[in-house]
Parts: structure tokens; sequence; C-alpha cells
């Protein structure tokens, strides 16, 4: 069988740079393979998959050697119109994949291209909006849908084409648990009913291999330093030593000394085993103390009963909401797609006005403030880094608040540069900002409200497109700022991280807090997980698998001795 992607000595170096961002790069992928591509912030993985869809070197520009082919075809030879019936791609940012007023003219766009009669294009439409679960959606704008419904579209608008080669950049970065192990499933069955090829970028190691991948390429510094099955990735040690996080459970079973060489199915939480694994693991959870907890009690910011909704006949979005935020404290905002917790987040900062309900601010009436006095006290980073970014290089957007507040040019070069340090941003200090990937992005715009020094910050899905290592840097310099009082609420979807990193977590379902907890009661809440479209954590399934006493216990213990490792 001929490859249907293949890459031969390929170098490639953007314009821009110094260096390759590609180095030499070899490697084949067959028809109906499924691979998984990972690799830190900045390791070439998106670069790679601009050489499979054409957009390198017809879009972005550079010195290229060697040859990639896709489907028999030399990307060099062809324009990027005719790569498109062999490649379709699903952006990480999907605000930049839309071209339709409406979810359905969206998805019919290539057919609309093609001329496909109408009668046809509707049937397709339909179809394949079902399949990824937007059929109450058709005539709704993608700008007005939450982060995971627009990623949907975008699928939907790739799948409609059946091409052979499927092209995920971070499928799975704004999507809910539930909602990522339903699209990995979509990707699985697409991939075994018409033998398509699945490229997947993504950070989401554990989340991916929901479903079973074929192989996992590693990338780091331009080049590929791993290609193999994920149960020998996952016996070894690489993606400790490049940053990647690998499953919780795995790194639990290490923990515990367990002879990886020996384990197996290590990829399949529901098949993992090993000699003597319970034995070893309750003896490495017996071990481990207990760490207490303190509550914060002194609260910030209070909200009572809050009702909104975007139209006046529209669905109600925030729905009777009550609760209180405390000085100090990091909390994470859970809960399903289109839930309304970028909606609450936006209510907090003045962005759009409740039609009922109070707030107040240390005691003050919250709601007489205006937007800039809001954001003298809150720092709100948005989900989507380019809907907050004005300036054209890194230094001028990270100070332009400073500037604005009429800061010294010494002081705001200081500030700056002490911020992009622990953002892991400083080689980059003089680069545009239209050459960084997405995850970049979005650590400049954290940099630019973390110069600001606010006394409650709010992010919208922090960790999407972040590597282990600098998600790990940017959260322990949070964590050295909430020591010093800051108050920190990050609305994710990242289990781990509100596992980590949270005191408390607010279950949002329907505009409503339906649990305000423990990050752990709440991953071990079976219902309150199946109602805001969690993922229980694989460490709780995986106490239960092999029968260990107090498995949210074992959970609690292993998320402190983990953090406590990682900085060592």
């Amino acid at each position: 069988m001929n490859p249907i992607i293949e890459f031969n000595n390929v170098t490639f170096q953007y314009h821009s740079q110094a260096e390759p961002t590609l180095k030499d790069i070899n490697v084949a992928i067959y028809p109906g393979e499924k691979i998984l591509v990972i690799g830190p912030s900045g390791s070439g993985k998106s670069t790679f998959a601009h050489c499979i869809n054409g957009l390198i070197p017809h879009i972005y520009s550079g010195n290229i050697q060697g040859n990639v082919l896709i489907n028999g075809k030399q990307v060099l030879k062809e324009n990027i119109a005719d790569l498109s019936f062999d490649v379709g791609t699903v952006l990480q940012d999907t605000d930049g994949q839309f071209v339709g007023l409406t979810v359905a003219e969206d998805i019919a766009f290539s057919l609309e291209n093609e001329n496909v009669e109408q009668s046809v294009m509707k049937q397709k439409v339909n179809q394949f909006a079902d399949i990824v679960g937007l059929s109450h959606h058709l005539s709704h704008r993608p700008q007005d849908l939450s982060g995971g419904q627009k990623q949907r579209v975008s699928m939907a608008g790739v799948l409609i084409d059946e091409v052979p080669v499927l092209l995920l950049d971070e499928p799975l970065a704004n999507l809910d648990p539930e909602s990522g192990q339903y699209a990995i499933t979509l990707v699985d069955d697409i991939c075994r009913s018409n033998q398509t090829t699945a490229v997947i970028i993504e950070h989401r190691l554990e989340d991916v291999l929901h479903r079973p991948i074929d192989r996992i390429i590693v990338f780091d510094d331009g080049t590929i330093v791993s290609d193999t099955t994920p149960e020998k990735l996952l016996k070894s040690d690489l993606l400790e030593k490049i940053g990647i996080r690998e499953p919780l459970y795995v790194t639990a079973m290490k923990y515990a000394k367990i002879n990886m060489a020996d384990a197996q199915h290590l990829e399949d939480l529901n098949k993992v085993n090993s000699p003597d694994l319970k034995e070893k693991m309750t003896q490495w959870h017996e071990s481990i103390p207990e760490q207490p907890f303190i509550k914060k009690e002194d609260t910030l910011l209070s909200l009572k009963h809050i009702d909104f909704q975007y139209t006046k006949h529209g669905k109600q979005v925030l729905n009777d909401l009550s609760l209180d935020i405390h000085k100090g404290e990091i909390f994470s905002i859970v809960g399903k797609n289109g839930s309304g917790k970028s909606t609450l987040c936006k209510s907090i900062c003045g962005f759009v006005t409740p039609q009922q309900g109070a707030m107040t601010w240390k005691g003050q009436d919250f709601t007489t403030f205006s937007i800039k006095e809001r954001a003298d006290n809150i720092g709100f980073v948005m989900q989507n880094p380019n809907q907050m970014i004005s300036k054209k290089m890194i230094r001028e957007e990270v100070g332009l608040g400073l500037v604005l507040r009429g800061v010294s040019e010494e002081k705001i070069n200081k500030k700056v540069d002490e911020t992009l340090k622990v953002c892991g941003l400083y080689p980059f200090r003089n680069w545009p900002i239209s050459a960084l990937s997405y995850g970049q992005k979005k650590r400049v715009t954290i940099a630019s409200i973390l110069v600001l020094e606010p006394e409650l910050i709010l992010l919208d899905e922090p960790t999407a497109g972040q590597d282990l290592r600098h998600y790990t840097e940017m959260m322990q310099f949070l964590k050295k700022l909430n020591k010093q009082g800051l108050t920190i609420g990050m609305v994710t979807h990242d289990m781990h991280l509100m596992l980590e990193y949270a005191e408390r977590t607010i279950v949002i379902d329907e505009g409503a807090v339906v649990a305000d907890t423990s990050p752990v009661d709440v991953l071990t809440d079976h219902d309150i997980v199946k109602q805001a479209s969690l993922k229980e954590t694989s460490l709780f399934l995986f106490a239960e698998k092999i029968g260990l006493k107090e498995p949210v216990t074992f959970v609690n213990k292993f998320i402190a001795y983990d953090k406590e490792a990682r900085l060592q």
C-alpha cells in the first residue's frame, strides 16, 4: 500500500525566523490510519499540519526543502484549491474558518462551490448537522454559538466533503469533556466506516486515547523524536522529558514504581494491567499523607439571583444564578458548552447587563461601576485570543494597558519583561503577533492582563493550546500571585487543570449553579458528571477498577503529590 501522506527530507524555515521550524522530516502515513501528533508548544506541529494541507508553501511563505506528497500529489506543484479535495482541515481557531451567515450556509459552503443540486445539498447538510449534534442550530449565526458548538460547525463543514484525509488542529481545545469524547468517537467512526485517514494535533493525550490510535508522532524542536504505538510511548519517559502530560493513571503507576515493562494495555484504562498492580498502588496510596484544606471566607464579589437573556424572547442564559467569590481563592467554573459560563464572566465584567439580580464588590453595588472601573479590579482573559489583540508586536500588546494608564516607559519595560518571562514569551518579545501559534497568542493575552495586577482575574479556557510545561509555569506564577492576594477564576473544560489548581469548583447547567464543592467531589459524582457533560477523572475510575479502598482520597493524594513532584 502506498502512503497517502509522505514527507521526504522536509525542512522548512519561515522568512521571519532565523532557524528552521521543521528539520529534515521523514514520515509516511497510510490510508485509514489514525495518527496523533503531539509535542511542546512551538515544536513544529502546526507547521507540519500546514505542509499537509498546502498552507505551506502556498499561503505561509518560506524556504522549503524536500518533498511532500499528499495522495500521490506533490504539494509544491499543486494549487491549494485542488489539495482541498484531498485534505479537509478543522482549524484550532474556528472563527477564522466561518464563511456562511448561518450554520446551515457554513456547512453547505463547499457543496455550493461544487454546484450541488439544492435538494441534495439540504439533505447532506441535515445529515452532517445531525452527526455533529447541531440539527437545532442550523438557522443560528456561527459566531453566536459557544466555543464547542463552533468547533462542531467547522467539523461538519469539513466532513461533508468526505475527503480521504481529515486534519484536526487542537479539535478538543474548546470542547467540554463529554463533547470531546463525542468528537473523538465521531472521528473514529468516520475512519472505520470510510477508510478516512485522520491526523489529530492535540495536547489532551488522555482524551484522544478515548478511542484507539494507530501511532503517535512526537515532535520536539522541529524534529520527530518518536513515531510509535501509544503503549510503547507510554512505557517510556519521553513525554515527561519534553513536557507532555501522559494519562494520570499512568503517572500514578510510575509514582508507585510499577515495572512499566511488564504493564499491558497502558493506552486503555479499561484494560490496563500489571503484576502486583493493586498491591503496589495500595502501598503507595497509604504512604502519602492527606493534605488539609482551608476554606476562604472573606467575600470579594457576591452575585444574587442573576437573570440574563440576549434577546427579549430568547433563551434564558443565566437563570436565578447566585454565588459568592471569596478573596484569595482559586476556583473553577465548569459545565457543558452553552451552559452560560462565558456569559457569567461577561456579566461580571460589565460586557452584558443582567435583566435581574444584584452584584456587590466588597459590599459596594457593583452594577453602578463602569466597565473601566470594573477593569481596574477584575481582569478578564477571553477564550479566543484574537478577540483581545489590538497591536502588531508582542511587547506593544502586553504593555498597552500600562500605556493607557499613564505608567512611565521605564516601569512599563520592566513590568512587561517580568511578565513575558513568567509566561514563557520572553524569547519572542520582539516578534510580530501574527507569527505566533494560537497557544502562544493565548499567553500574550494572559500576559497583557497579568501586567495590570488586578485583584481578581477570570480566565476563559486558559490552557487551550498550552503544553504541560508552559501551563505549569503559568499556573505556578498565578499561584505565586494568589499567595500575595490575587483571586483567580478559571472557566475550563480541562479537568486536569481543575483538579490540580482549583480549591473549589462551581458547576453551571442551564444558566444556574447545580454544584459548588471541591473539584474531586465534582468529578467523583456520577450524577453531576452526567448532568454537566464532564468526565470522571481517570484516577477515580482507575482506583475503582483495581479495587482500591477510598478512591476519592486516592485522587486527592495523587493531585497533591503530583504538584510537588513536578516542581522538583
